[in-house]
């Protein structure tokens, strides 16, 4: 890998009653903003939706990265491209043509990402890798913030940097869940080049410094394979 990494704080962790304030405090420091949005259907939790992030759009310009956690994702991903989304993630389980979503979004002025669930299978998605511009491999169950990371999990992420060295793609390869200072290196020794954090970041006395500290680890982490 020669790509830096991309450290992306999960507002789930943050202050709802502040969120653009909780934006900010990262904004110099972070390369995304992650936002995860979830239905109570999908998922059985339910966070913020396009309201929320059409408003929030307004207060900041770090880019936005939206992960879906919802049902019919067809239906509702394009609103986030349309809302100024820089990329949006939709599950693969929730969906029956992700390849014809990811250039609906793409067409709409986005990034397209394809996430894959815990107990989801890596290896049918595989060949679907130069169709996105992102694949999120959860490093949890999705749906709550603040889980432990599951080591055990990351040998997806290394079937997943394989195939893209395979192929000779460009694509970033996200991890999401329990990423913290103790697990991030490797989570990037994997393959993984981009990291979403939430309670690592949003826990810590100074979300910037965290951020920061993040990204040096990762860094130190990232190998060429």
């Amino acid at each position: 890998m020669e790509s830096s990494p991309i450290i992306a704080p999960s507002i789930l962790a943050a202050d709802f009653a502040r969120l653009a304030e909780e934006v900010h405090t990262i904004e110099d420091a972070a390369d995304w903003v992650h936002v995860d949005v979830m239905d109570n259907h999908f998922v059985p939790n339910l966070s913020i939706g396009l309201p929320v992030v059409q408003s929030l759009r307004k207060a900041t310009s770090i880019p936005f990265d939206v992960h879906l956690m919802i049902t019919d994702p067809e239906r509702w991903a394009p609103g986030y491209a349309e809302a100024g989304a820089y990329n949006v993630t939709f599950h693969a389980e929730a969906c029956e043509d992700p390849v014809a979503l990811a250039k609906t979004l793409r067409a709409a002025g986005t990034k397209a990402g394809l996430a894959i669930d815990r107990d989801t299978p890596i290896e049918p998605y595989l060949e679907l890798l130069p169709y996105v511009d992102t694949l999120l491999v959860m490093t949890i169950k999705a749906g709550f913030g603040g889980q432990k990371f599951m080591p055990e999990l990351l040998d997806k992420v290394r079937a997943v940097r394989r195939r893209i060295s395979t192929m000779g793609l460009e694509i970033r390869l996200e991890v999401d869940g329990g990423i913290a200072a103790d697990t991030i290196e490797q989570a990037a020794e994997a393959g993984a080049d981009a990291f979403v954090a939430g309670t690592a970041v949003y826990a810590a006395d100074d979300p910037a410094e965290a951020v920061r500290k993040l990204r040096a680890l990762a860094q130190r982490a990232m190998v060429t394979p």
